[in-house]
Protein backbone atom coordinates (compact mmCIF):
# COMPACT_ATOMS: atom_id res chain seq x y z
CA UNK A 1 0.00 0.00 0.00
CA UNK A 2 0.97 3.80 -0.37
CA UNK A 3 1.79 5.36 3.02
CA UNK A 4 3.72 8.86 3.94
CA UNK A 5 6.82 7.77 5.89
CA UNK A 6 9.78 9.03 7.36
CA UNK A 7 13.17 7.65 8.47
CA UNK A 8 14.28 9.92 11.37
CA UNK A 9 13.11 12.40 13.58
CA UNK A 10 12.62 15.94 11.01
CA UNK A 11 13.65 13.65 7.83
CA UNK A 12 11.06 14.74 4.98
CA UNK A 13 8.57 12.62 4.93
CA UNK A 14 8.07 10.86 1.35
CA UNK A 15 5.51 8.76 0.08
CA UNK A 16 6.00 5.34 -0.30
CA UNK A 17 4.96 1.31 -1.00
CA UNK A 18 5.28 -0.16 2.51
CA UNK A 19 3.25 -3.59 3.70
CA UNK A 20 -0.17 -3.77 4.07
CA UNK A 21 -0.93 -3.98 8.09
CA UNK A 22 -2.28 -7.19 9.59
CA UNK A 23 -5.06 -7.11 11.97
CA UNK A 24 -3.76 -7.90 15.56
CA UNK A 25 -5.82 -9.95 18.15
CA UNK A 26 -8.82 -8.20 18.83
CA UNK A 27 -8.27 -5.94 16.23
CA UNK A 28 -9.15 -4.72 12.79
CA UNK A 29 -7.60 -3.58 10.15
CA UNK A 30 -9.72 -0.15 8.04
CA UNK A 31 -9.50 1.09 4.87
CA UNK A 32 -8.69 4.86 5.09
CA UNK A 33 -11.76 7.44 3.49
CA UNK A 34 -10.00 9.90 5.14
CA UNK A 35 -7.72 11.25 7.91
CA UNK A 36 -6.98 14.64 9.13
CA UNK A 37 -3.69 16.15 9.22
CA UNK A 38 -3.12 17.73 13.07
CA UNK A 39 -0.80 19.60 14.99
CA UNK A 40 -0.12 16.85 16.90
CA UNK A 41 1.43 14.83 13.99
CA UNK A 42 3.57 17.54 13.36
CA UNK A 43 4.76 17.02 17.28
CA UNK A 44 5.58 13.20 16.49
CA UNK A 45 7.39 14.54 13.03
CA UNK A 46 9.49 16.72 15.00
CA UNK A 47 10.65 14.60 17.74
CA UNK A 48 8.03 15.08 20.77
CA UNK A 49 6.37 12.02 21.38
CA UNK A 50 8.29 8.66 21.83
CA UNK A 51 7.87 7.09 18.11
CA UNK A 52 9.80 3.75 16.37
CA UNK A 53 11.12 4.73 13.32
CA UNK A 54 10.30 4.63 10.71
CA UNK A 55 7.17 6.02 11.36
CA UNK A 56 3.51 6.41 9.34
CA UNK A 57 1.68 9.42 10.77
CA UNK A 58 -1.85 9.68 11.25
CA UNK A 59 -4.43 9.36 14.17
CA UNK A 60 -7.48 11.28 12.95
CA UNK A 61 -9.25 9.13 10.48
CA UNK A 62 -12.57 7.07 9.13
CA UNK A 63 -12.97 4.51 6.93
CA UNK A 64 -13.94 0.78 6.26
CA UNK A 65 -13.36 -2.36 7.92
CA UNK A 66 -11.53 -4.66 5.50
CA UNK A 67 -9.79 -7.19 8.10
CA UNK A 68 -10.39 -8.60 11.39
CA UNK A 69 -8.72 -10.15 13.74
CA UNK A 70 -8.90 -13.31 16.18
CA UNK A 71 -11.70 -12.38 19.15
CA UNK A 72 -13.91 -9.64 17.25
CA UNK A 73 -17.04 -9.85 18.03
CA UNK A 74 -18.81 -6.62 17.60
CA UNK A 75 -17.92 -5.88 13.95
CA UNK A 76 -17.59 -7.21 10.39
CA UNK A 77 -15.95 -6.57 6.99
CA UNK A 78 -17.55 -3.79 5.09
CA UNK A 79 -18.58 -1.62 8.48
CA UNK A 80 -18.07 1.95 8.41
CA UNK A 81 -16.50 2.88 11.19
CA UNK A 82 -14.37 5.79 13.24
CA UNK A 83 -12.02 5.56 16.51
CA UNK A 84 -10.53 7.41 19.47
CA UNK A 85 -6.86 8.72 18.76
CA UNK A 86 -6.73 7.24 21.94
CA UNK A 87 -7.26 3.42 22.39
CA UNK A 88 -7.86 1.86 25.04
CA UNK A 89 -6.76 -1.38 25.83
CA UNK A 90 -10.11 -3.13 27.13
CA UNK A 91 -9.03 -4.88 30.13
CA UNK A 92 -8.21 -2.60 32.50
CA UNK A 93 -10.67 -0.61 35.47
CA UNK A 94 -10.46 2.60 32.81
CA UNK A 95 -11.95 0.62 30.12
CA UNK A 96 -14.40 -0.59 31.79
CA UNK A 97 -15.42 2.69 33.68
CA UNK A 98 -15.77 4.49 30.16
CA UNK A 99 -12.60 6.05 30.48
CA UNK A 100 -10.19 4.32 27.69
CA UNK A 101 -8.96 8.07 26.82
CA UNK A 102 -6.53 7.79 29.53
CA UNK A 103 -6.13 3.99 30.09
CA UNK A 104 -2.70 3.14 30.84
CA UNK A 105 -1.73 0.57 28.23
CA UNK A 106 -3.45 2.63 25.22
CA UNK A 107 -2.71 2.17 21.82
CA UNK A 108 -2.84 5.70 19.62
CA UNK A 109 -2.27 4.94 16.05
CA UNK A 110 0.21 7.50 14.26
CA UNK A 111 2.06 7.28 17.85
CA UNK A 112 2.32 4.11 19.16
CA UNK A 113 2.11 2.12 15.83
CA UNK A 114 1.72 3.18 12.08
CA UNK A 115 -1.06 5.16 11.67
CA UNK A 116 -3.46 6.50 8.86
CA UNK A 117 -1.68 8.72 6.84
CA UNK A 118 -1.74 5.04 4.08
CA UNK A 119 -4.10 3.44 2.44
CA UNK A 120 -4.85 0.86 5.52
CA UNK A 121 -4.29 1.02 9.24
CA UNK A 122 -4.70 -1.31 11.92
CA UNK A 123 -6.50 -0.65 15.03
CA UNK A 124 -6.20 -2.78 18.14
CA UNK A 125 -9.30 -3.54 20.52
CA UNK A 126 -11.69 -3.24 18.07
CA UNK A 127 -14.79 -4.07 20.51
CA UNK A 128 -13.60 -1.16 22.97
CA UNK A 129 -12.50 1.18 20.60
CA UNK A 130 -14.62 1.56 17.08
CA UNK A 131 -17.67 3.38 16.60
CA UNK A 132 -20.06 2.96 14.27
CA UNK A 133 -20.45 5.89 11.37
CA UNK A 134 -23.56 6.52 10.39
CA UNK A 135 -24.63 6.34 6.56
CA UNK A 136 -25.62 10.25 6.74
CA UNK A 137 -22.06 11.39 8.69
CA UNK A 138 -19.39 11.74 5.89
CA UNK A 139 -16.17 10.26 6.20
CA UNK A 140 -14.47 13.62 5.89
CA UNK A 141 -16.80 14.56 9.15
CA UNK A 142 -16.34 11.33 11.28
CA UNK A 143 -12.65 11.86 10.88
CA UNK A 144 -12.90 15.39 12.08
CA UNK A 145 -13.85 14.01 15.46
CA UNK A 146 -11.13 11.35 16.07
CA UNK A 147 -9.36 14.12 18.49
CA UNK A 148 -9.85 17.81 17.95
CA UNK A 149 -13.48 17.87 17.91
CA UNK A 150 -13.94 15.00 20.17
CA UNK A 151 -11.17 16.69 22.63
CA UNK A 152 -12.80 19.85 22.63
CA UNK A 153 -15.94 18.58 23.08
CA UNK A 154 -15.23 16.25 25.80
CA UNK A 155 -13.03 19.59 27.46
CA UNK A 156 -16.02 21.87 26.94
CA UNK A 157 -19.15 19.75 27.88
CA UNK A 158 -17.36 17.35 29.78
CA UNK A 159 -14.53 18.67 32.03
CA UNK A 160 -15.51 22.47 32.08
CA UNK A 161 -19.18 22.13 31.88
CA UNK A 162 -20.17 24.75 30.06
CA UNK A 163 -23.07 26.24 30.76
CA UNK A 164 -25.64 28.73 28.67
CA UNK A 165 -24.99 32.44 29.03
CA UNK A 166 -21.23 32.00 30.19
CA UNK A 167 -18.15 33.47 28.32
CA UNK A 168 -15.84 30.80 26.75
CA UNK A 169 -12.30 32.41 25.34
CA UNK A 170 -10.93 30.10 23.00
CA UNK A 171 -7.27 30.86 22.16
CA UNK A 172 -6.12 29.58 18.67
CA UNK A 173 -8.37 29.02 15.25
CA UNK A 174 -6.75 25.99 14.07
CA UNK A 175 -8.81 23.01 13.65
CA UNK A 176 -9.90 22.00 17.60
CA UNK A 177 -9.96 25.75 17.93
CA UNK A 178 -12.69 26.19 15.26
CA UNK A 179 -14.42 22.89 16.85
CA UNK A 180 -14.37 24.59 20.11
CA UNK A 181 -16.20 27.69 18.81
CA UNK A 182 -18.51 25.80 17.46
CA UNK A 183 -19.29 23.51 20.17
CA UNK A 184 -19.37 26.08 22.80
CA UNK A 185 -22.00 27.83 20.80
CA UNK A 186 -24.00 24.82 20.62
CA UNK A 187 -24.21 24.72 24.62
CA UNK A 188 -25.23 28.13 24.88
CA UNK A 189 -22.20 30.25 25.31
CA UNK A 190 -20.49 33.72 24.10
CA UNK A 191 -17.84 32.57 22.45
CA UNK A 192 -14.40 35.15 21.89
CA UNK A 193 -11.99 33.31 19.56
CA UNK A 194 -8.43 34.70 19.78
CA UNK A 195 -5.93 33.79 16.80
CA UNK A 196 -2.75 35.66 14.84
CA UNK A 197 -4.82 34.63 11.29
CA UNK A 198 -7.55 37.14 10.25
CA UNK A 199 -8.74 34.39 8.18
CA UNK A 200 -8.91 31.66 10.69
CA UNK A 201 -10.96 34.53 12.93
CA UNK A 202 -13.03 34.88 10.05
CA UNK A 203 -14.28 31.27 9.95
CA UNK A 204 -14.43 31.57 13.62
CA UNK A 205 -17.10 34.77 12.94
CA UNK A 206 -18.81 32.06 10.48
CA UNK A 207 -19.26 29.63 13.07
CA UNK A 208 -20.89 32.18 15.56
CA UNK A 209 -17.49 33.84 17.49
CA UNK A 210 -19.47 36.59 18.70
CA UNK A 211 -16.22 38.45 19.25
CA UNK A 212 -12.66 38.33 17.50
CA UNK A 213 -9.29 39.27 18.91
CA UNK A 214 -6.26 39.47 16.87
CA UNK A 215 -2.83 38.24 18.18
CA UNK A 216 -0.60 40.45 16.63
CA UNK A 217 1.84 40.57 19.55
CA UNK A 218 1.11 44.13 20.51
CA UNK A 219 -2.42 43.21 21.34
CA UNK A 220 -2.49 42.10 25.23
CA UNK A 221 -5.02 39.61 24.65
CA UNK A 222 -6.45 39.17 28.16
CA UNK A 223 -6.93 42.94 28.78
CA UNK A 224 -9.13 42.58 25.82
CA UNK A 225 -10.99 39.52 27.00
CA UNK A 226 -11.56 41.21 30.52
CA UNK A 227 -12.74 44.34 28.74
CA UNK A 228 -15.15 42.42 26.82
CA UNK A 229 -16.78 40.17 29.06
CA UNK A 230 -16.41 42.89 32.36
CA UNK A 231 -14.52 40.82 34.30
CA UNK A 232 -12.68 37.85 32.25
CA UNK A 233 -14.09 34.74 30.73
CA UNK A 234 -15.61 31.85 32.58
CA UNK A 235 -13.71 29.04 30.55
CA UNK A 236 -10.81 29.83 28.32
CA UNK A 237 -9.30 26.99 26.11
CA UNK A 238 -5.63 26.99 24.88
CA UNK A 239 -5.82 25.34 21.75
CA UNK A 240 -2.37 25.65 20.27
CA UNK A 241 -0.05 24.59 23.29
CA UNK A 242 2.76 27.17 23.97
CA UNK A 243 3.69 28.76 26.72
CA UNK A 244 2.52 32.57 25.42
CA UNK A 245 -1.20 31.40 24.26
CA UNK A 246 -1.52 29.26 27.75
CA UNK A 247 -0.32 32.37 29.25
CA UNK A 248 -3.26 34.61 27.54
CA UNK A 249 -5.81 32.05 28.07
CA UNK A 250 -4.91 31.46 32.03
CA UNK A 251 -4.61 35.16 32.09
CA UNK A 252 -8.24 36.07 30.79
CA UNK A 253 -10.13 33.65 32.94
CA UNK A 254 -12.57 35.62 35.72
CA UNK A 255 -11.59 35.00 39.66
CA UNK A 256 -12.49 30.98 39.76
CA UNK A 257 -12.96 30.21 36.01
CA UNK A 258 -12.12 27.22 34.71
CA UNK A 259 -8.54 26.24 32.24
CA UNK A 260 -8.87 23.85 29.77
CA UNK A 261 -5.58 22.74 28.28
CA UNK A 262 -6.07 20.97 25.22
CA UNK A 263 -3.29 22.05 22.68
CA UNK A 264 0.42 20.28 23.53
CA UNK A 265 3.05 21.83 25.42
CA UNK A 266 5.99 19.90 24.17
CA UNK A 267 8.52 20.54 27.44
CA UNK A 268 11.39 23.03 25.55
CA UNK A 269 13.66 24.19 27.89
CA UNK A 270 12.58 22.31 30.65
CA UNK A 271 8.99 22.37 31.64
CA UNK A 272 6.28 24.93 30.33
CA UNK A 273 5.96 28.36 32.66
CA UNK A 274 2.26 28.63 33.47
CA UNK A 275 1.25 31.51 35.49
CA UNK A 276 0.37 29.93 38.48
CA UNK A 277 0.18 32.77 40.94
CA UNK A 278 -2.88 33.92 38.72
CA UNK A 279 -4.18 30.35 39.43
CA UNK A 280 -3.47 30.03 43.43
CA UNK A 281 -4.58 33.41 43.77
CA UNK A 282 -8.22 33.71 41.93
CA UNK A 283 -8.36 29.90 42.71
CA UNK A 284 -8.64 28.68 39.01
CA UNK A 285 -9.44 25.01 37.64
CA UNK A 286 -6.66 23.93 35.46
CA UNK A 287 -8.37 20.97 33.21
CA UNK A 288 -6.76 18.62 31.21
CA UNK A 289 -8.97 17.07 27.80
CA UNK A 290 -7.18 14.22 26.62
CA UNK A 291 -10.02 12.91 23.90
CA UNK A 292 -12.97 11.38 24.22
CA UNK A 293 -13.66 7.42 25.01
CA UNK A 294 -15.76 5.36 22.19
CA UNK A 295 -18.36 5.01 25.14
CA UNK A 296 -19.37 8.83 24.76
CA UNK A 297 -19.42 9.11 21.29
CA UNK A 298 -23.15 8.40 20.25
CA UNK A 299 -24.06 11.65 22.11
CA UNK A 300 -22.00 13.67 19.87
CA UNK A 301 -22.92 11.78 16.84
CA UNK A 302 -26.87 12.02 17.87
CA UNK A 303 -26.21 15.88 17.49
CA UNK A 304 -24.40 15.79 14.44
CA UNK A 305 -26.88 13.89 13.03
CA UNK A 306 -29.13 16.48 14.01
CA UNK A 307 -27.34 19.19 12.40
CA UNK A 308 -26.68 21.03 15.92
CA UNK A 309 -23.29 19.86 15.41
CA UNK A 310 -21.60 20.19 11.58
CA UNK A 311 -17.58 19.19 12.10
CA UNK A 312 -18.17 19.18 8.08
CA UNK A 313 -18.25 22.61 8.41
CA UNK A 314 -14.64 22.74 9.75
CA UNK A 315 -12.92 21.15 6.68
CA UNK A 316 -11.27 23.75 5.12
CA UNK A 317 -9.58 21.66 2.18
CA UNK A 318 -8.94 18.11 1.07
CA UNK A 319 -5.60 16.70 -0.24
CA UNK A 320 -3.62 13.42 -1.22
CA UNK A 321 -0.94 11.73 0.43
CA UNK A 322 2.04 13.61 -1.59
CA UNK A 323 0.74 17.16 -0.46
CA UNK A 324 0.18 15.91 3.01
CA UNK A 325 4.20 15.02 2.78
CA UNK A 326 5.36 18.02 1.80
CA UNK A 327 2.93 19.85 4.77
CA UNK A 328 3.45 17.95 7.63
CA UNK A 329 7.17 19.54 8.32
CA UNK A 330 5.52 22.88 8.29
CA UNK A 331 2.69 22.66 9.86
CA UNK A 332 3.37 24.45 13.13
CA UNK A 333 3.64 27.30 10.43
CA UNK A 334 0.78 26.78 8.25
CA UNK A 335 -1.43 29.12 8.19
CA UNK A 336 -4.59 27.08 6.94
CA UNK A 337 -8.17 28.02 7.78
CA UNK A 338 -9.99 24.90 9.02
CA UNK A 339 -9.16 21.60 9.24
CA UNK A 340 -6.95 19.86 6.42
CA UNK A 341 -8.43 15.89 5.41
CA UNK A 342 -6.11 13.81 3.65
CA UNK A 343 -7.43 10.78 1.20
CA UNK A 344 -5.12 8.26 0.77
CA UNK A 345 -6.94 7.35 -2.61
CA UNK A 346 -6.35 10.78 -4.25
Amino acid sequence: MRAVIFDAIGAPPRVRDVPEPVAPDGGVVVRVGSTGLCRSDWHAWAGHDDITLPHVPGHELAGVVVALGPGVENWHVGDRVTVPFVCGCGRCAWCAQGDAQVCPDQEQPGFTHWGSFAEQVALHAADTNLVAVPDTVSFDAAAALGCRFATAYRGLAGRAAVREGEWVAVVGAGGVGLSAVMIARALGARVIAVDRNREALAVAESLGADRVVLSDGATRVPDVVHDLTGGGAHVAVDAVGSERTCADAVLSLRRRGRHVQIGLLPPVDGHPRVPMDRVIGWELDLLGSHGMSAADYPGMLALIEQGTLRPQDLVGRVIGLEEAAALLPRFDRATVAGMTMVHPDT
